[in-house]
């Protein structure tokens, strides 16, 4: 760390004190948390796998999937082992790592489900050009510069947060490393690195969500002159993206775009876009998406049928 620090080991107050709660949110959260990577990871597998899914709207899903297993591994194991331990601790070094990797893979997401919209716009409102516009090199950019926005956005995080200096105490009051709750810890003050995070975090998720309903609310302006089927279609892969633009950015801002001084019954709303989330994700877009059920389908008959033979 930059600063000179008496703190080099955190205690992590964790969700619940109760034992039996916690042990009761351990049988709860381990299975929602195999279910994420489990259906993330088959969303990502059916999509290269599968020749039928070869549009850039599953290009963009595999790896809105692929993020959602990084950003959710970045919190949830450690959460779901600190929830049987008596003691909660992380090194001082190990939370700024997760600080990092939590707002990379978070900020990297938003990105990608605005390139996700875009990509539904260009397929509904320019039908003629969509194959020109959105050709193998600009889905490949796009996605790119999606990592790359989410590298710079974490780093900036990242050198506020190590210019502070740490004297104690070291109890953090959270179940995770986050900047809000580690900011309390700095035996300095920080309402100027609070403010920095406000335009890092919070802006990046209201303007990026602000133009989603933008484009959303153009796309079904333009889809007055589709047909019937045409217009049900559409609005069918439009809700998918739209609900899960809702379950993400609803918390999201809700947590960065307010004072830090408030910060102190946000856990739950922390668990449902960490933990609950990105189990959902996979959920929403194979129940809505008959090509994606049907592509999972025949990748499991061609495993069975293997098998068998």
């Amino acid at each position: 760390m930059a600063s000179t620090n008496n703190v080099t080991e955190l205690i992590i107050v964790g969700l619940f004190q109760d034992p039996e709660v916690q042990r009761a949110c351990f049988v709860m959260f381990l299975p929602v948390y195999l279910a994420t990577v489990v259906g993330n990871g088959l969303i990502v597998l059916t999509v290269n796998v599968s020749k039928s899914l070869r549009s850039p709207m599953y290009f963009f899903l595999s790896y809105l999937s692929l993020v959602e297993i990084t950003y959710s591994s970045t919190v949830v194991p450690k959460f779901i082992t600190d929830l049987l331990a008596k003691i909660k601790t992380i090194s001082l070094e190990g939370c700024v790592a997760q600080i990092f990797f939590f707002h990379f893979f978070g900020v990297t997401e938003i990105f990608l489900l605005t390139v996700m919209a875009y990509d539904r716009f260009v397929a509904i409102c320019k039908p003629l050009r969509y194959t020109t516009i959105m050709s193998q090199f600009v889905c490949r950019l796009l996605v790119a510069v999606s990592w790359l926005g989410g590298i710079i956005h974490s780093m900036v995080q990242i050198l506020v947060t190590v210019q502070l200096p740490f004297c104690g105490p070291n109890v953090i009051d959270h179940y995770f490393c986050d900047l809000h709750p580690l900011f309390k810890l700095a035996c300095t003050d920080t309402s100027v690195e609070g403010v920095i995070v406000l335009a890092n975090s919070g802006l990046i998720s209201v303007f990026s969500f602000l133009l989603l309903v933008s484009s959303y609310m153009v796309i079904l302006y333009n889809l007055r002159n589709h047909s019937a089927e045409g217009r049900r279609k559409a609005l069918s892969t439009c809700a998918s993206h739209i609900t899960v633009v809702l379950l993400f950015f609803g918390p999201a801002i809700f947590l960065y775009m307010r004072p830090s001084s408030t910060f102190t019954e946000d856990k739950l709303v922390a668990v449902f876009y960490t933990v609950v989330t990105p189990m959902l994700n996979p959920i929403i877009y194979t129940l809505r998406n008959a090509e994606v059920k049907n592509a999972m389908r025949k990748l499991w008959e061609k495993k069975v049928n293997s098998e068998v033979g």
